[in-house]
Order: structure tokens, then C-alpha cells, then sequence
């Protein structure tokens, strides 16, 4: 049991913000490319696995980050008791741990077409390199952002066995959501942060906060309505926009304090429902 809790406690099963922010963004790719004309089955079926793989590819990721960044979690206070960092786990279990998990990811990913599999093969490159990003620019929010979202295309292709522009412009839009999101998850650190020498785009905007975020939400919810254009969604997509951008502007902009490491995490935590929103917005706009 002890060792169980371990796992769990390194692989943040407890903590399902994080694998929930990997796969909603797969939820939307998936539910703009279906045509449910067909019944709910198959959708239903993908929908499983993609929330399967999402848990594992994130579980995995976890132990990677921690195994990269051992010795900066044992100078940060929210961090340091975390099992690699407190020695409770070895790296070479972690190291065990994360290939299999990627090897029951993988059963769940041979599931898909080909062209599916051989992306999302592709991408794992991306999912391991993340934690370095921090000791070298400003900007690893953006690249957990190409990486987080990589599943809205991988939705798409997943029904359509092709790639489209209608994928890509939701991805890219995805991508300034994340970076808007990780960027309020990094004042939690910010202080540690700058003097153990990680970088962010949290301490590189943190004097104009709140514009930046405002840029970031303003470029993700732009591209929500092209891509309704595109898939010619009903008017009633349109009109219920109304909430998550009122969530994003008027919830999390408004009510940020920077100086608040509880109003961070809650902000950031957040965005669970606004995914669930975006996800309903887009049901509606297909009936």
C-alpha cells in the first residue's frame, strides 16, 4: 500500500487537472470532426481513449518532469516532499514506472488508424523534452502548449485520416489557452523560481500580467469563432461563447492576484470547466 500511494502521489492520479487539461482539448478535435449521423458508438469509443491515454501519457510525463528536475524541486517548497526529489522513490523505478505506463499507452493508441499512431508517436519527443525548456528560455508554457494540445489534431485525424486547416487553427488557438493558463499556474513559484534560475513566462511578463493574458485568451477565443465559421456552425454557438468568454475575461483575468499563490492554483484549476464548456459549445453549434 505504502508503495501504491507513492505512485499515485508521483504520477498526480489525485490530482486529474492535469490529465483533464490534456484531454479536452482531444474531446474538441474528436467532436468537430464526427458526424453524428452516425450514431454515438464510435464516438463514445474514442472518447474513452482518448481520456485513457491522457491519464497515462500525463502519469508518464509527471515521473519524466520529476526525474529532470530533482534537484529544482528540492529547493522549492511546493516540490520538495515529492517522492523523487525526497529520495522516497529511485529514478530507476521512475525510469521502470514510465515505460509502463508508455507501453499501456500504446495499446490504447494502436486502437486508432494509422496515420493517428505514427503522429502521435512523433509527439513523444515533444512530451519528454518539456522540463528542459524551463532552464533554457522564458517561453515553456508555450512549449507545453504545442505539446498539450497536439490531441486536437490528433481528434481530428483520428475520424478524418487527414489533416485540415480547420484542426490546425484550433490547435494554434489552443495553444495561446494553455500559455494563458500555465502562465497564472507559474506565480505560484515565481519567487523560488527566480532564485533557484528556472525560467518563465511568468517571470518574464509578471510586471504586465494581466495584459498578457489578455492577449493569449483574446487569440484562443478568435480562433473558437473561425473555426465555427469554417465548420458552419449554428447561431446559437455564437451565442453561448457569451460564457467561456466571460469565464476567461471577467473570471480569470479579473480575479487574478499574482501575489497569491492559492488564487493561482484556484484560477488555473478553473479551466477544467472551461474545456467542459467549450466542449458543449461545440455540441451545440454541430445539432
Amino acid at each position: 500500500m505504502k508503495q501504491l500511494n507513492l505512485f499515485i502521489e508521483l504520477t498526480r492520479l489525485k490530482k486529474p487537472i492535469g490529465f483533464m487539461l490534456l484531454f479536452w482539448p482531444c474531446a474538441w478535435g474528436l467532436t468537430i470532426a464526427y458526424d453524428f449521423s452516425y450514431g454515438f458508438n464510435d464516438y463514445f469509443f474514442f472518447l474513452l481513449l482518448f481520456f485513457l491515454g491522457s491519464i497515462l501519457m500525463r502519469s508518464a510525463g509527471c515521473i519524466v518532469n520529476d526525474i529532470f528536475d530533482k534537484e529544482f524541486d528540492k529547493k522549492v517548497l511546493r516540490t520538495k516532499q515529492r517522492p523523487i526529489a525526497s529520495g522516497k522513490i529511485s529514478i530507476k523505478l521512475g525510469l521502470i514506472y514510465t515505460l509502463i505506463l508508455c507501453f499501456l499507452a500504446f495499446l490504447v493508441l494502436i486502437n486508432f488508424n494509422t496515420l493517428t499512431i505514427i503522429l502521435a508517436l512523433g509527439s513523444m519527443p515533444l512530451a519528454f523534452s518539456y522540463p528542459l525548456m524551463k532552464r533554457y528560455t522564458y517561453w515553456p508554457q508555450l512549449f507545453l502548449g504545442i505539446t498539450f494540445n497536439y490531441g486536437l489534431i490528433l481528434g481530428w485525424i483520428c475520424i478524418k485520416n487527414q489533416i485540415d486547416i480547420i484542426p490546425i487553427i484550433f490547435y494554434l488557438g489552443a495553444i495561446f489557452w494553455t500559455l494563458g493558463f500555465d502562465t497564472i499556474y507559474g506565480f505560484q513559484d515565481i519567487k523560488d523560481d527566480e532564485i533557484i534560475g528556472i525560467k518563465s513566462t511568468s517571470i518574464k511578463f509578471k510586471k504586465n500580467s494581466n495584459l498578457f493574458l489578455t492577449i493569449c485568451y483574446l487569440i484562443f477565443t478568435t480562433t473558437l469563432i473561425i473555426v465555427g465559421l469554417f465548420m458552419n456552425f449554428n447561431m446559437i454557438f455564437y451565442f453561448f461563447m457569451i460564457i467561456p468568454i466571460f469565464h476567461l475575461f471577467f473570471y480569470q483575468i479579473y480575479n487574478f492576484n499574482p501575489t497569491n499563490p492559492k488564487n493561482s492554483l484556484k484560477i488555473f484549476k478553473s479551466n477544467n470547466l472551461l474545456g467542459a464548456l467549450i466542449l458543449s459549445n461545440i455540441f451545440i453549434g454541430k445539432i
